[in-house]
């Protein structure tokens, strides 16, 4: 089974490459990040500038031209066909209590912005005294419990815009 890539070039060249066309490139690497690349009887000389393994995106200088690379593969191209991201932000768009317990405190206030990982409330439950982070960054657009509330299990109590 041949793999395939997705490559994109500058936002605007786009293009799929396969195992066996870069299998076919004569390539040869002369130190790191520098490489010779002999295609139809031409000679290019190409670095590697930058690389961000993870994000799938690189830089390449041809012959002192410039090129943003970025490579997906068929997981990627699946995941964004089906209207998905990977590695996007957070959308929770609400919170609700995940025990029975008491409110101890509420740090925040409507129209708050707040980072994720953020205490947002403590809440105490069996004895124990639990800090509720942010999931997300966001803006605070509804509260619907406050210090000293008893509240139920899945009961929603902050709401994000």
């Amino acid at each position: 089974m041949s793999k395939s890539f997705n490559v994109k070039i500058n936002n605007t060249i786009d293009f799929e490459i396969s195992n066996g066309d870069v299998s076919s490139l004569d390539v040869l690497q002369t130190s790191e990040g520098k490489y010779h690349i002999l295609q139809n009887n031409k000679s290019f000389k190409a670095v590697i500038t930058e690389a961000d393994f993870n994000k799938k995106y690189y830089q390449v200088k041809v012959n002192n031209n410039i090129y943003n690379v970025n490579i997906s593969n068929e997981l990627d191209v699946l995941i964004k066909k089906l209207g998905l991201s990977a590695g996007t932000v957070k959308q929770v768009d609400f919170i609700k209590a995940p025990m029975p317990g008491l409110i101890l405190e509420m740090n925040i206030e409507v129209g708050q912005d707040v980072k994720e990982n953020d205490t947002l409330f403590i809440l105490e439950a069996m004895k124990m005294e639990n800090s509720i982070t942010s999931p997300r960054d966001g803006i605070i657009k509804s509260i619907s419990a406050k210090t000293g509330d008893a509240v139920e299990k899945n009961q929603l109590l902050i709401e994000f815009e």
